[in-house]
């Protein structure tokens, strides 16, 4: 059976797919329907943190399976509120909004942050990514995701990454919040200077905005620290979180300060399935997980190594932890042909390789990559 002339048959054609069927997945690896391995360095983009098939995550999920799956957010259930105890610990923040994505952990901040200070206007940053609905897709930057939705949310301008100067034009008394991913992934990973992000807290003193970081894909070890926010010693008033927070299934969250919270009232947003059993046993089975296999301790010592091996073939080579950015000559070729020699990456631009393997990956696993790369560099 063709699969992939039945997929375009069926399925909307918005994603670009690489030519390969998957089927299963173990650890770092996973295999296609004719039982081929591939090194995963993509962990499905940043979420497979603890790697794929983990034993002790399959089982407390199965086993929230078997107890109860979903009855929304009429009742209460145990797993939602001890996910969100958890999360206190390991975020800092006060309170919690669950939902099913990034993006609409996005979608929530923002609103969250127009009810807390009764103002419309957002500050975001050139190359920005926050995601394709139409909040999120009004503070990411790039025109061809924006260009066929517009019109777009008003009030929101973009200022340059890491530039004081140019965000010290853009934000003022109108300004609701700025929000920042504090490594720009789908830019081509690329880390926020300190001084810079100092800059935004000094100017949320002038201005009384509020900050949101968007964690989505630099949250839960994926930088060699529990959140990127460590990295820089700033806790902002709203956070967006999702991709590794269940390795996987399907949960996001927007956590706030408690005096943003205080400005929520009942009604003020919602969701069918946020927050269900079953995706928060989830995201509990991987935190515990992470917490039990030093996966955040991984992820550093991990990513110094293959950080320091890439250097040995390329000359820009960037990141935290396990986000590594690579710069490269034709990146959609170099992810086409590693996928000839059983090696999985992801392109993020013609010029950018984006490298975020599993956070349990090992320094033998490392060394296979480099080897792969570097056949696949001399043959061309």
């Amino acid at each position: 059976m063709d699969w992939i002339e039945k997929e375009r048959n069926l399925i909307a054609q918005v994603y670009r797919r690489q030519n390969v069927i998957l089927e299963r997945g173990e650890g770092c690896y996973l295999y296609d329907i004719n039982g081929r391995r591939y090194l995963d360095l993509v962990s499905g983009i940043a979420c497979v943190s603890i790697g794929h098939s983990h034993p002790d995550f399959i089982e407390k999920v199965c086993g929230q399976l078997k107890k109860l799956v979903h009855v929304s957010n009429l009742y209460y259930t145990i797993p939602q509120i001890a996910l969100a105890e958890k999360l206190r610990d390991i975020t800092g923040m006060d309170k919690f909004f669950f939902c099913n994505s990034g993006t609409e952990a996005v979608e929530a901040s923002l609103k969250f942050a127009r009810k807390a200070t009764g103002r419309k206007k957002f500050v975001a940053f050139k190359n920005a990514f926050h995601g394709r609905t139409m909040g999120a897709l009004s503070v990411t930057y790039k025109e061809k995701f924006r260009k066929p939705f517009e019109p777009l949310l008003e009030h929101v301008e973009f200022a340059e990454y890491n530039r004081v100067e140019d965000l010290e034009k853009k934000v003022d008394f109108e300004t609701s919040a700025v929000i920042l991913e504090l490594i720009q992934g789908e830019a081509g990973v690329f880390p926020a200077d300190r001084d810079f992000v100092k800059a935004i807290f000094e100017l949320k003193e002038k201005y009384g905005f509020l900050v949101i970081f968007d964690e989505v894909q630099t949250g839960f070890g994926r930088t060699g620290k529990w959140f990127a926010k460590e990295h820089y010693g700033f806790q902002p008033d709203i956070m967006a979180m999702a991709k590794a927070m269940a390795s996987g299934f399907p949960i996001g969250c927007s956590a706030m300060s408690d005096e943003v919270a205080k400005k929520l009232e009942k009604g003020d947003h919602g969701s069918t399935f946020g927050g269900n059993p079953l995706a928060c046993t989830a995201s509990l089975a991987t935190i515990e997980i992470i917490e039990k296999y030093k996966l955040v301790e991984n992820a550093e010592k991990m990513g110094d190594y293959f950080m320091k091996r890439l250097r040995e073939l390329f000359e820009d080579v960037r990141g935290k932890g396990l986000m590594i950015g690579v710069r490269v000559e034709n990146a959609e070729e170099i992810v086409k042909k590693a996928l000839e020699m059983g090696l999985l990456l992801n392109a993020t631009s013609e010029e950018n390789l984006r490298i975020v393997p599993p956070l349990i990956i090992r320094k033998e696993e490392v060394d296979l990559a480099i080897e792969i790369l570097t056949a696949l560099t001399k043959n061309r």
